[in-house]
């Protein structure tokens, strides 16, 4: 193998981890809210709220059911107006990150939901309001569930990222 190729090759794996692991974080930090946010908002859960669970259930799935590729496409004016480009490894955080979040939202939902609702009851009974909850109750109880559903999301990722370069 030349150097020229060696030297290529390095470059391309670093802008893959770099596409890869600043859309993980970003698609985590959107995601996580949202994931939260589908839960509680269920019906007969901490803070169940019809209308906000059915809007941001449709967003999530019209999103996660959109190709990588026409949605990659379809978000270039916002690619651009955030970036100040369409082209390149930053201007492609932005769809990996926008294809990720819904995923990780839905997994961070199906995590919480995995959590026995007595558990809930207890934190309940005990006093603690839907924060303390969320914060004490929901995520510590999932986060073994969480991790392995971020790394799914993280291998998707991977393979999204050759599309996107």
């Amino acid at each position: 193998m030349s150097p020229e190729m060696l030297a290529l090759l390095l470059k391309s794996f670093w802008e893959t981890c770099y596409m890869v692991l600043a859309s993980t974080i970003l698609a985590t930090l959107i995601g996580v809210p949202l994931g939260v946010i589908l839960t509680v908002t269920r019906k007969n859960h901490i803070l169940p709220n019809a209308p906000v669970n059915s809007v941001l259930g449709a967003i999530v799935n019209a999103t996660r059911s959109t190709p990588f590729i026409i949605l990659m496409v379809a978000i270039i004016p916002l690619t651009r107006l955030l970036v100040g480009s369409s082209i390149g490894t930053t201007a492609s955080i932005v769809p990996l990150t926008i294809s990720a979040a819904p995923f990780i939202a839905r997994i961070i939902e199906s995590s919480l939901l995995e959590i026995d609702h007595g558990v809930i009851e207890a934190a309940q009974a005990m006093g603690a309001n839907p924060m303390q909850i969320i914060r004490k109750v929901l995520l510590p109880e999932a986060l073994h569930s969480i991790v392995l559903g971020i790394t799914l999301a993280v291998i998707a990722l991977i393979g999204y990222s050759a599309m996107a370069g």
